[in-house]
């Protein structure tokens, strides 16, 4: 929901959003280039990525690093998976979701809220030992812990499986790549 405040009233809206964003990897958008050298110092990286809140960035399912593509692969003649593919894995993904959540009042995975997360994405010992694991070393909240089971429950359903694997849990656990860097 969206709530507008004013002086004399106060307006709730329904509100469901993708939020996008992008960013550089720091000041001067050079860090990590393969070719490129950055010239910023670790605490200038460090105030730049710290002008993203913790509690906003446990907010956002996805932080994906995405690097330079050379030439050579973006002139290649190699056979990837097609949008045509990709978008037969994600409306059967999208199909097991409903069928999961049936008379739950639950889209898709996105929605769960934590009991739903506790009822559908049980780990095995492996993957909890990972998840612990992940949640010491990064300092992830409750929040980021969920966010972490509702992706690698994603990553299961596109794969097909019922039951969450734990390479989608260590799949899942890369995709929060900025709290990896503010909370070693």
């Amino acid at each position: 929901m969206v709530t507008i405040t004013r002086a004399a009233m106060s307006v709730t809206f329904p509100a469901r959003l993708t939020l996008v964003g992008a960013m550089n990897p720091c000041p001067c958008g050079q860090r990590g280039h393969p070719e490129k050298t950055c010239s910023c110092t670790p605490l200038e990286v460090k105030k730049y990525l710290g002008r993203l809140s913790g509690p906003l960035l446990d907010r956002i399912d996805l932080h994906v690093d995405v690097p330079p593509v050379a030439y050579r692969e973006l002139a290649s003649t190699s056979e990837e998976e097609t949008s045509s593919q990709i978008q037969v894995r994600v409306n059967a993904a999208r199909s097991l979701q409903q069928q999961r959540y049936t008379g739950e009042g639950l889209f898709c995975n996105a929605h769960m809220l934590p009991k739903h997360v506790q009822a559908h994405c049980q780990l095995d010992t492996n993957g909890r030992q990972l998840l612990a694991a992940a949640m010491s070393r990064l300092g992830l909240s409750a929040r980021g812990y969920n966010r972490i089971l509702k992706v690698a429950r994603t990553i299961a359903d596109l794969a097909g499986v019922e039951a969450i694997a734990l390479e989608h849990v260590a799949e899942a656990i890369q995709y929060r790549s900025l709290d990896r860097e503010m909370w070693p």
